[in-house]
């Protein structure tokens, strides 16, 4: 469980901090339920941009914010359905939509999870702490972020194969932008770097995705609940809830997947990975293009029991229909086929990872044989805001996007097949969860009782730390009573 214990002299600095810099804190239930947002943080909202550097933009850590750049409020659950004429599965694929987050990916809502209970605590001191960030890609932007609006300063970690956009962007916010060798799947050279600034002697505290379990608590209170709400008028219309689809990465957005099948015992659980770097399917490595689901090692976050099925998705796919969606001739073609025009027109709303996502989730909707009554839910955890120098790329290495390209594109979205899929028995579950020792004990130092309890005690493991955030929602809002 998170450490939520008190150090109340250093709580009672840090509400002061807040309030000389004018920072107020939402609970859970304002980032599910934001129309309980106090009235005069909307008036702030109303003239503050999505991305500016302002505390009121922590109340945007919400799946409901507006869909606009600028002075939006809220309303419902930002997501899209693709049909079965993009996706050539019966199944309706629906992603909920992280562009409309500050910073443009729901990542933000993570680093909250894991930095403000230590702030709240008093654990963490920002006046003098920086908060380090390890991460392949949006978790450090979103912890660089809310560093920044929580003044503290920040230090970023992501691997040097990342794309321009986030380089660029980071060394706005972040004090320090540290690119570690490699590119997505260079994990262990990120943790590497993460003890050579222990042993420093610096004062900071690092953040690691990967093990902070702030991470999938916020994901199992906020992504879970906004997955249900756009499911539940689906369901009233007799469509079935099969599966919740997320790539492995940090293991993090699996916990919405958590959420969803305690509410929905019959739906599966099924996590994405790279074909080129198979950790989860086959104990496998290599170096991979899916931006944002860093692997070679299986997250201490990640509940593996509760895990039900592994796909694997080639990473030529995503780069292929990065162009089909983001280029006119592309769109074109996409309109020709009957794909719905507005729909068309808001396919930029996927980055790489999301349509990676996209595509295991047609995979698992062509393995279970699944039928127009149901309905896959899956996460677009960035938008192409990020992705435009690949685009670039990818024209100056093959070629001007032409119809024929964007013809055998389409159907090699629509010929998805479900290779690379393995439904888990109990061994290969416990094989996945197995496969932490070595990262998480052998090189991290954790206890191994903790990994025994999280396979042995699961229930209590993992259902005591998620409902940690009712105990959250009591600190802020004793912590905003301090703020005044």
């Amino acid at each position: 469980m998170i450490d939520l214990s008190v150090n109340r002299a250093m709580m009672e600095q840090n509400a002061a901090y807040c309030r000389e810099k004018g920072i107020t804190l939402p609970t859970f239930e304002m980032m599910r339920n934001p129309e309980t947002v106090p009235g005069a943080i909307k008036d702030k909202l109303t003239k503050t941009g999505l991305w500016d550097i302002d505390p009121a933009n922590l109340f945007r850590i919400t799946w409901k914010n507006e869909p606009k750049a600028s002075g939006g409020l809220y309303g419902g659950v930002n997501h899209m359905v693709l049909p079965p004429e993009l996706t050539g599965c019966k199944a309706q694929i629906v992603l909920l939509v992280g562009k409309w987050f500050p910073t443009g990916a729901h990542k933000v809502g993570a680093t909250y999870g894991c930095l403000v209970p230590r702030l709240i605590t008093g654990q963490f001191d920002p006046k003098t702490t920086k908060a380090v960030w390890p991460s392949t890609g949006n978790y450090c932007r979103g912890g660089a972020y809310i560093s920044t609006l929580l003044a503290c300063s920040a230090i970023a970690i992501l691997p040097e194969g990342m794309s321009q956009e986030r380089f660029d962007w980071l060394r706005t916010v972040a004090g320090d932008v540290i690119a570690t060798p490699g590119c997505e799947s260079n994990v262990k050279e990120i943790f590497d770097k993460c003890n050579e600034l222990e042993a420093s002697g610096q004062d900071l505290r690092i953040f690691n995705q990967f093990d902070e379990m702030g991470n999938p608590l916020w994901h199992y209170n906020v992504t879970g609940p906004a997955c249900a709400e756009v499911l539940d008028p689906l369901l009233e219309q007799g469509k079935r809830f099969a599966a919740y689809v997320s790539s492995s990465g940090s293991g993090g957005t699996l916990g919405g997947g958590y959420y969803l099948k305690n509410r929905y015992p019959k739906s599966k659980i099924v996590v994405a990975e790279a074909q080129q770097c198979p950790t989860l399917l086959l104990n496998g490595f290599g170096d991979h293009r899916i931006e944002g689901i860093g692997d070679k090692h299986v997250p201490w976050v990640h509940h593996c029991r509760d895990t039900d099925v592994v796909i694997a998705v080639d990473d030529e796919k995503p780069m292929r229909l990065l162009r089909l969606f983001n280029d006119a001739t592309g769109r074109d073609v996409l309109k020709k086929h009957g794909v719905n025009p507005e729909l068309v027109e808001t396919l930029d709303l996927l980055g790489i990872s999301s349509i990676g996502n996209t595509l295991a989730a047609i995979k698992y909707a062509k393995y279970a044989e699944l039928t127009e009554d149901d309905v896959v839910m899956t996460i677009a955890t960035d938008s192409m805001e990020l992705y435009g120098s690949r685009v670039a790329e990818l024209e100056a290495e093959r070629g001007a996007y032409s119809e024929s390209d964007a013809w055998r594109d389409l159907q090699l979205m629509q010929d998805t097949t479900y290779d690379h899929t393995l439904e888990l028995t109990h061994y290969d579950k416990k094989r996945i969860h197995n496969l932490k020792y070595f990262t998480w004990i052998e090189q991290q130092g954790r206890e191994l009782s903790e990994l025994n309890d999280q396979w042995y005690d699961a229930e209590n493991y993992w259902g005591n730390t998620f409902s940690q955030a009712d105990q959250m929602d009591e600190l802020i809002k004793e912590f905003n009573d301090m703020i005044g």
